[in-house]
């Protein structure tokens, strides 16, 4: 009887030790998660920060560039809807539209992903609202490129660009809209 009071003292007591111990561990693991998703967090910070800094560095590389070299301001400067653009003019035309709808969207992919603000998209749009967009080349390169986008990218695309809603206009109204799209110089 003294042999079981022993034993069963023994069992308590390690019982104890046992349950303790798997508070402990269940609380290094709550401790863990907890650290885990801080560090998550920090690291979702930091991503974003650097997606807005290398879409700002763009922006910043294109205005250097513009206000240190001469041909490529001229470039810019050239009426992008002139008549008399031979075609080296138009094809580097096109390519810089092209340049500008990659990174529109790059950004529209990145703010929609949550990775970016939304300020980012919208300095990129209302830059392309000053005319660029509604030139022949920029339709024709548009007119490419949009099949590579989602219907609610371009909805939204040619709702933002183009001032209206493409999908709700009539064919007529359309071709109407069109011919009034130009740079104003």
């Amino acid at each position: 009887s003294k042999n079981t009071q022993e034993f069963s003292r023994i069992m308590i007591g390690q019982d104890l030790i046992i349950l303790i111990v798997q508070i402990i561990a269940a609380l290094g693991v709550v401790v863990s998660v907890i650290y885990l998703g801080l560090q998550i967090k920090q690291q979702n910070v930091i991503t974003k920060a650097q997606f807005g800094h290398s879409l700002t560095q763009r922006l910043y590389d294109r205005y250097f560039q513009t206000s240190t070299n001469r041909e490529y301001a001229e470039f810019l400067a050239k009426d992008w809807d002139a008549e008399d653009l031979n075609p080296t003019e138009e094809t580097r035309v096109q390519m810089a539209i092209l340049t500008y709808l990659v990174d529109i969207f790059d950004v529209y992919d990145k703010v929609e992903a949550g990775l970016v603000d939304k300020s980012h998209l919208d300095t990129r749009i209302n830059t392309l609202k000053l005319g660029v967009m509604k030139t022949k080349n920029a339709k024709v390169v548009w007119s490419y490129w949009k099949w590579n986008r989602t219907k609610e990218f371009v909805k939204w695309f040619e709702g933002e660009v183009f001032d209206q809603k493409v999908d709700k206009l009539s064919e007529e109204e359309i071709i109407k809209k069109s011919k009034e799209l130009n740079t104003l110089r």
